[in-house]
């Protein structure tokens, strides 16, 4: 396959995800533009950056110049009534629009989770988390926007699990450098024993970014919803195994009622109990299909780790 020719826009796209979704269009000869906030260089010639927001003015300037391939939205929408506004410039200057939900979205319902899985949204009764909420509620009342009121229009809707890379190697609740600073301290982490058999919800953003650039561009995709993850079913006994593996880190294994007082801070109450307290085992069968992918072309947990340790430069003690 390749995307010779073909131009796709990444709408703040400078983050982890979009690194990695620009880095695959390349590979299959596709130019990129990236649209982010940081200051960003580029050492290709069919990439280029453009430092601003995506706001509708700045889009609006670019989508006078061009109409795209493609487009990815990257941007996390608070609000969903924000996107409501956006989406009609966006559809009308691409022939591919991708939506950026998040497997958060899904409810312990059903295992192994697959893409018509019961959503939180459609089944909690908790009002405080559907009012407060600001994460896969909006992301779930956006994807009902496109169902419902654009089910013709070429957009798909893919739900990423989280994605670790050298910006935020995630580990359960555990994000950013908090696993590096703990190796380097020799301060073992807590985990609690209740997740260790279950499903993790997590993949190396190199996999989750490769799977967005495949599922670009292909018509079959349109009006379709996917969970991005490449499949390799590890469980957080699994996943931490391989953390200590690379890093040196030292995990605990506690009950639940320590972890929670010790490690679940208010900010991460909605992540915790609507989310990581979840067995995540996913059945990825349908977007393998949509890319044409299999398990042999990612990475593994492990092998991610790697890489991305050694773009920090950083070293195992």
């Amino acid at each position: 396959m390749t995307y010779a020719g073909k131009t796709f826009l990444l709408i703040a796209g400078g983050g982890t995800l979009g690194t990695y979704t620009a880095k695959e269009l390349l590979s299959l000869g596709a130019s990129v533009e990236i649209v982010c906030p940081e200051e960003k260089h580029s050492d290709h010639p069919r990439l280029s950056f453009h430092r601003a927001l995506g706001t509708a003015e700045v889009l609006s300037e670019l989508f006078a110049k061009k109409h795209y391939d493609g487009i990815v939205d990257f941007i996390c929408y608070r609000n969903h009534e924000d996107y409501y506004a956006i989406y009609p410039l966006l559809i009308a200057n691409t022939d591919h629009l991708v939506f950026l939900s998040s497997y958060r979205v899904y409810s312990d319902r059903q295992l192994p989770i697959t893409e018509t899985a019961p959503r939180l949204y459609d089944v909690i009764t908790d009002r405080h988390f559907l009012e407060t909420e600001n994460y896969a509620v909006p992301k779930s009342k956006c994807e009902d926007f496109l169902r419902n009121e654009h089910g013709s229009d070429p957009w798909t809707i893919v739900r990423p699990v989280i994605s670790f890379s050298a910006r935020r190697l995630d580990l359960l609740l555990y994000s950013k450098q908090e696993v590096l600073e703990a190796v380097e301290k020799n301060r073992a982490l807590l985990l609690p024993e209740t997740v260790r058999s279950y499903g993790a919800g997590i993949d190396w953003a190199g996999n989750s970014g490769k799977l967005i650039a495949h599922l670009l561009g292909k018509p079959h995709t349109h009006g379709e919803t996917y969970t991005v993850c490449s499949g390799h079913g590890m469980t957080w006994g699994q996943v931490a195994d391989a953390y200590s593996e690379v890093t040196g880190l030292q995990v605990r294994w506690c009950d639940e009622a320590e972890y929670v007082e010790k490690v679940v801070t208010p900010d991460a109450y909605w992540r915790w109990y609507y989310d990581r307290i979840y067995d995540r085992t996913m059945d990825v069968s349908k977007v393998l299909a949509a890319t044409g992918l299999t398990k042999a072309d990612f990475a593994t947990v492990a092998e991610g780790l790697r890489t991305e340790l050694d773009l920090l430069g950083w070293k195992k003690p």
